[in-house]
């Protein structure tokens, strides 16, 4: 649930780091697992084994906080490894550049053993997002050979973007399929406390590409035929409960963790048709190529999905945990309109440019929404909390929506 407040088009603005909260530490000995090395002499992370390493550690003192022990790194591998010793409402950390996510750790609760990602990165200027801290974004530069500008036609771009997005999806596709597995693991222990938590996680690798997965009948199956639409199997809810297939997906399993409150047979058996049919599901987007107009239209799907389901409290029934549904969505659709960026400027930058300041408007609606102490971090979507921010967040959506609509049919007729 990714929060960006760059212009596009242009490299993210530096933050201040003078804030004591996400101070770094002074440039010492980093030590990665048996190997160590010294930090260099003008102050940028310590290379071991290839990549620059750098700590990110997340505490609490009285505020949750996010620090890393490095903010300047040579150009190639830069290897993040992520604790969280005692920060309880950070929920991820990610490294932006621009409008796209090229790192992330998600489901950060403290205590838990210190993970890891590496990617590789040119000289320039990016952002280190902590969902949650204060404050929540601090600026890291990469010193050396700068990425070449992107070249070509505008048809050129925006064909590459697509592609590139494909690999994206492939990805939280993935993604998915851990958190479902880490979700049948709970269920099967009986752990309903662990069950919920991993369940909130879970619907977030769905919901980000959505738009994407809708509509996928398997093989022997008619059209309409809901026990082969893996949508249907993955996701139906209540309200489009269709009787002769009956429950199934994250949905019964939400009834049955938050309705009754209990872990059955029947708990257990839907966590188990749920990880097979997304194993299934990821075969099945490993296969999927995109056009430039694919990504526009799946974006503004997702803004629908937000206005139809998520703000109405229709999605998450039983948890009412809809609002994180909806960050997942609105970052779906972000990351689609990432990838069509560097062509999209070429045929009409200032359309860029709103649809960046609207993203950012939405962002910042759903900022004051925010609950360290909830499953998700967010407010719990009930009756009461609906009935005064409904209004609100349907209106800066809307907004987002407008200017969206029309980039489809621009990216569809660029030469």
């Amino acid at each position: 649930m990714s929060k960006f407040t760059a212009a596009a088009g242009v490299a993210v603005a530096a933050v201040a780091l003078t804030t004591a909260a996400c101070a770094t530490t002074a440039p010492t000995t980093q030590t990665s697992g048996t190997a160590s090395a010294s930090a260099p002499a003008d102050g940028s992370a310590p290379v071991t084994g290839g990549a620059a390493q750098v700590k990110v550690t997340l505490t609490n003192n009285g505020s949750d906080t996010c620090a890393a022990d490095f903010t300047t790194a040579p150009a190639g591998p830069v290897t993040f490894t992520v604790e969280n010793v005692s920060a309880s409402g950070i929920t991820e950390v990610e490294l932006q550049n621009e409008l796209k996510i090229l790192g992330e750790k998600e489901n950060l609760a403290p205590g838990l053993p210190a993970s890891s990602f590496t990617v590789t990165l040119d000289g320039g200027t990016y952002t280190l997002y902590c969902l949650g801290a204060t404050p929540e974004t601090q600026t890291f530069t990469v010193t050396g050979q700068a990425a070449a500008s992107p070249t070509g036609s505008t048809a050129t771009l925006l064909n590459a973007g697509a592609k590139d997005y494909a690999t994206w999806v492939v990805g939280q596709s993935e993604e998915l399929k851990t958190a479902v597995t880490n979700l049948k693991t709970a269920i099967d222990a009986g752990d309903l406390a662990k069950s919920k938590a991993a369940y909130v996680n879970a619907r977030t690798f769905y919901e980000k590409i959505e738009s994407d997965v809708e509509g996928f009948v398997m093989p022997g199956f008619k059209v309409g035929d809901n026990k082969g639409n893996l949508d249907y199997l993955i996701d139906m809810r209540a309200s489009n409960l269709d009787e002769k297939v009956g429950w199934s997906g994250f949905h019964a399993i939400e009834r049955d963790l938050w309705k009754t409150g209990t872990i059955g047979d029947g708990t257990k058996k839907y966590a188990a048709d749920l990880e097979t049919n997304v194993g299934k599901l990821v075969d099945v987007v490993k296969t999927l190529t995109f056009k430039p107009e694919d990504l526009a239209n799946g974006a503004a799907a997702l803004l629908e999905e937000v206005q139809s389901n998520k703000i109405t409290g229709e999605e998450e029934e039983f948890s009412h945990t809809d609002l994180v549904d909806f960050a997942a969505n609105v970052e779906g659709a972000r990351q689609a309109f990432a990838y069509l960026q560097p062509g999209l400027e070429k045929i009409d930058a200032a359309l860029m440019t709103e649809v960046v300041t609207q993203f950012d408007n939405v962002d910042a609606e759903l900022a004051k929404l925010r609950d360290s102490s909830a499953l998700g971090g967010y407010i719990t979507w009930n009756d009461a909390n609906r009935a005064k921010y409904r209004k609100t967040l349907s209106q800066a959506v809307l907004s987002l929506q407008q200017p969206m609509q029309k980039i489809a049919e621009k990216v569809a007729t660029a030469q």
